[in-house]
């Protein structure tokens, strides 16, 4: 398989749409890592970190998200469509991987998803121990105009599939030039999606915007990864944020060389370290 997954299954999502799951699994695990990819991105992605937890009997789950299976521009009718499938994919686990630990590990978007998750949806689960946010996307570095995102808003109800123009993120994304190849090759395959649409657009910017009033709302075990050279999202703003959280639940890593993609950066086997 592309992504030297062990096997690919499929969760048909909210939309009734099948979506692959990529599996990356040891022969006798002992915790699930449930992992929601970054905007404009892939399941298979989580490669280097699948392959790593396999060796540490942990087995790595990432399901293809909504809006961006296959797709050249990500398109999501409204942003609870992520916490949907969230929803539909803790069941899959449950059912396929019954009785172990389930970690969540979210990427950027991914990261932010799981933020929204976890205040919004998430009641007691003792199978879900925690969570792990990657460069959660919580602000944008490249900062926005007001004027620009009052417009997104009008688009996205006017001509919401619109492609909204961005600065191209896959140089901003890691150090390491073989993932920034792989990254090409899977825009070139049609794999990785490379436009956003004004709905998805705006859609993110409104979930941005909750989590200022809301994040000192949680309450889960949670590892946050930052990565200091960021472009994308913005890592003082993340730390603030992150700031608000009760101490005793959230620990901080610090990276200040990361560009965005810490699980595909340089150091990723320190932080998979960490990690497990």
């Amino acid at each position: 398989m592309r992504f030297s997954e062990d096997r690919i299954e499929e969760l048909r999502c909210s939309d009734g749409i099948l979506r692959e799951i990529h599996i990356w699994e040891p022969e006798n695990p002992r915790a699930v890592f449930l992992t929601i990819h970054g905007g404009m991105d892939h399941g298979g992605n989580y490669i280097f970190p699948g392959l790593y937890f396999r060796d540490h009997q942990i087995v790595t789950l990432a399901l293809d998200q909504h809006g961006h299976d296959h797709q050249e521009k990500v398109y999501i009718p409204r942003f609870e469509v992520f916490l949907e499938d969230m929803a539909l994919m803790i069941q899959w686990v449950k059912k396929n991987f019954t009785g172990y630990p389930i970690f969540i590990l979210g990427h950027s978007l991914g990261g932010l998803i799981a933020t929204h998750f976890g205040i919004r949806v998430q009641e007691v689960d003792p199978l879900i121990r925690g969570y792990i946010l990657s460069s959660p996307y919580y602000v944008n570095a490249i900062k926005v105009s007001g004027i620009v995102k009052k417009v997104a808003g009008i688009l996205s109800f006017i001509a919401p599939k619109m492609t909204v123009p961005i600065e191209d993120p896959v140089s901003h994304l890691t150090r390491d030039r073989e993932v920034y190849e792989r990254h090409r090759l899977d825009i070139r395959d049609h794999i990785k999606a490379h436009k956003p649409s004004a709905r998805f657009a705006y859609e993110l910017l409104k979930a941005q915007r909750w989590v200022p009033d809301h994040i000192s709302e949680w309450k889960h075990p949670a590892l946050a990864i930052v990565a200091g050279n960021d472009r994308l999202a913005d890592s003082d703003a993340t730390l603030k944020l992150l700031g608000q959280i009760t101490p005793e639940v959230v620990t901080t890593l610090f990276y200040p060389d990361n560009y965005h993609e810490n699980l595909n950066e340089l150091n990723r086997n320190e932080i998979f370290g960490e990690i497990v």
